[in-house]
């Protein structure tokens, strides 16, 4: 049972019990991403005075601008994670491949590949607003002690066995979850250490606020459409309010306290979805589900995608129970109108 002002490493220990199998390895990757998200934070927060904003003047494998930080981020989590020789393998947003790591011996024992977004909404920090880092962790499938291959990768989102996010903002804040519910730490700067403050935390079955870029309007399916116009009718407990600050972390942690619903569906501009499956898909949708609520690609539940390539697209809805099922319904409507107008026309 979670106990109000534990520290996180009180509580790594306390529930070390859950992983009988793990001789301790989870319990040591959790403290080390701790450790990582400390200095990336402290370089976050002295983003405005030294020379780490901005583009770094290269793209990553996604075609996507790479800014200082991300690159900064993405190095020091794999410093921290190499050195500790905690896990087997790495793969970041910021890298093409996965990064195979043996230890000093040239073996590779460790049970354990890790997934990242090192720093999501990084084109946000130069206007001070919050930014985070996403993890996934998996048991490897291939045998320990050979190379870490692709297949420990692309395994689906329901065989994780922790993922989390830190949220770099007003305050600092380390959220996860190995599959018995979530929790929130919050870092105290002055001590360097971080401390219970969100036991059990969960979703709202219900909520009143959604978060899409709506700039894209023009752009999306049908069905999001309607369910945005249905969100915006003046009827029983709507209208909902629209809170959108396009840092993904920053806007499902405001939605897990509150109650709402975050979408990122597929448009005319990205057929197949903007996130990343694995690393930003994929642990936010453990993480809400533990929370009570729900995940999907408009159709189906995230967790249960077999993914094929390791920077796969998917289209994303996430957020309180009634929310996402409901979207889902002005998903499968719109898409079923669709498929008759089809037919029918292919028919005269």
């Amino acid at each position: 049972m979670p106990k109000p002002n534990q520290t996180l490493g009180e509580f790594i220990i306390e529930n070390q019990a859950d992983f009988p199998g793990s001789s301790g390895e989870l319990s040591r990757l959790i403290n080390s991403i701790r450790l990582a998200a400390k200095v990336v934070n402290h370089e976050v927060n002295k983003a405005g005075l030294v020379d780490i904003i901005g583009a770094y003047g290269e793209t990553n494998v996604q075609g996507e601008e790479q800014q200082k930080l991300d690159v900064m981020a993405n190095k020091k989590f794999i410093q921290t994670l190499t050195n500790r020789e905690i896990v087997c393998g790495i793969a970041s947003e910021e890298e093409d491949d996965f990064i195979r790591i043996e230890g000093h011996n040239g073996d590779d024992k460790n049970k354990y590949v890790l997934l990242m977004d090192p720093l999501d909404g990084s084109s946000n920090i130069d206007v001070n607003v919050s930014v985070g880092t996403i993890f996934s962790i998996y048991q490897r499938v291939t045998p320990i002690g050979t190379p870490v291959q692709m297949e420990d990768f692309l395994q689906p989102g329901n065989k994780q066995v922790a993922a989390g996010y830190i949220i770099y903002g007003t305050s600092t804040m380390l959220v996860y979850t190995t599959g018995h519910g979530v929790n929130g730490f919050t870092l105290n700067p002055a001590l360097g250490s971080w401390y219970l403050s969100h036991p059990n935390m969960k979703y709202p079955e219900n909520g009143r606020i959604y978060s899409i870029n709506e700039g894209n309007y023009v752009h999306f399916p049908q069905g999001v459409k309607d369910y945005i116009k249905y969100c915006q009718e003046e009827k029983d407990d709507r209208p909902y309010t629209s809170r959108y600050i396009g840092s993904m972390v920053s806007d499902i942690h405001r939605n897990m306290i509150k109650g709402g619903i975050f979408m990122y569906p597929q448009f005319s501009k990205a057929p197949r979805g903007k996130l990343r499956l694995l690393y930003e898909c994929n642990p936010i949708a453990f993480i809400t589900e533990q929370a009570g609520g729900k995940a999907s690609d408009g159709f189906q539940r995230i967790l249960d995608i077999v993914p094929n390539e390791l920077h796969q697209r998917s289209p994303f809805f996430c957020g309180s129970k009634k929310m996402v099922e409901k979207a889902g319904d002005f998903m499968r409507k719109s898409a079923e109108r669709t498929d008759y107008q089809s037919f029918s026309f292919s028919s005269k």
